[in-house]
């Protein structure tokens, strides 16, 4: 009789070559295998292994398609979201910058954009722990709005995020009132890394969501440049950034009269999330 245990055990050793994590992956695709939670399959680690998707789910994970396309979703801020591919994957870095907006967003009336939504899980994230801020989100995907506005919904504020489409800022009103908080986790990495980048990455998620020119920092460039006449004086400007980029992304903001510049790090202790306020 081949159990449970067997099973993992198995799935775990195929899964080592194409993770790091193979038996928190196998228990994850069993569990959604058996529609059952990880705790519950733990608990019946002696019982016959029963009838399951679980080898199809598997081989998927083998060729590296992240879990969260494999499940259809990924928790993101102790919530969970639709994901399809090639949307870029909630990541735990950027509960970050929810963090830093919600840190700041006590106002009832503060009015939040968020540039490049993705899953909508930032903008998203942000309604449902300030229900009375005005959100809106903007991404250049009609599809990516789409699935935003369907996160927006499965979380019940749907009606407390506005959803635009187009290339960042270009989806607001030319008259649109400032902001009072502007954040993004926009695309980082510079072109000449991708073809380092994990085959998890690089076989599936969008591409133009991740990869930003020589130095990484095209989009950043334009966020800081334009998001002036977006912003309120004195406004938040709340960006992620990847590692090694927060001296030359504090240039920038500096070069155009941001102040007040500070940096939030990650689990990793990188400077993950750099802060600002509008001139």
């Amino acid at each position: 009789m081949k159990t449970i245990a067997d099973t993992l055990s198995e799935a775990a050793k195929r899964l080592a070559a194409v993770t790091d994590t193979p038996r928190l992956d196998a228990e994850i695709l069993l569990s959604a295998a058996l529609d059952a939670g990880r705790a519950g399959i733990l608990a019946r680690l002696r019982d016959e292994a029963p009838p399951s998707t679980f080898e199809e789910l598997l081989e998927r994970r083998l060729a590296s398609e992240p879990i969260a396309y494999i499940l259809g979703e990924w928790e993101f801020f102790s919530l969970s979201f639709l994901v399809r591919a090639p949307v870029l994957v909630p990541r735990p870095e950027t509960e970050h910058l929810v963090e830093a907006v919600l840190d700041e967003a006590w106002e009832d009336s503060s009015r939040v954009l968020e540039i490049g939504t993705g899953t909508g899980c930032v903008a998203v994230s942000i309604a449902k722990n300030r229900p009375k801020c005005f959100v809106t989100a903007t991404d250049i995907e009609e599809a990516y709005i789409r699935l935003a506005e369907e996160n927006a919904r499965r979380h019940g504020v749907h009606d407390g995020v506005r959803f635009r489409q187009g290339d960042l800022f270009e989806a607001l009103d030319e008259d649109e009132a400032p902001f009072d908080i502007l954040c993004s986790n926009p695309p980082y990495v510079e072109s000449g890394e991708w073809e380092g980048l994990d085959a998890v990455i690089r076989n599936y998620e969008d591409k133009r969501a991740l990869l930003a020119g020589a130095d990484g920092l095209d989009i950043i460039r334009r966020l800081i440049a334009e998001g002036k006449s977006r912003l309120r004086s004195g406004g938040l400007l709340a960006l992620e950034i990847g590692m090694g980029q927060y001296e030359a992304v504090r240039e920038l903001l500096e070069r155009n009269d941001y102040r007040d510049c500070g940096s939030r790090n990650d689990l990793a202790g990188i400077s993950r999330i750099i802060t600002a306020r509008a001139p």
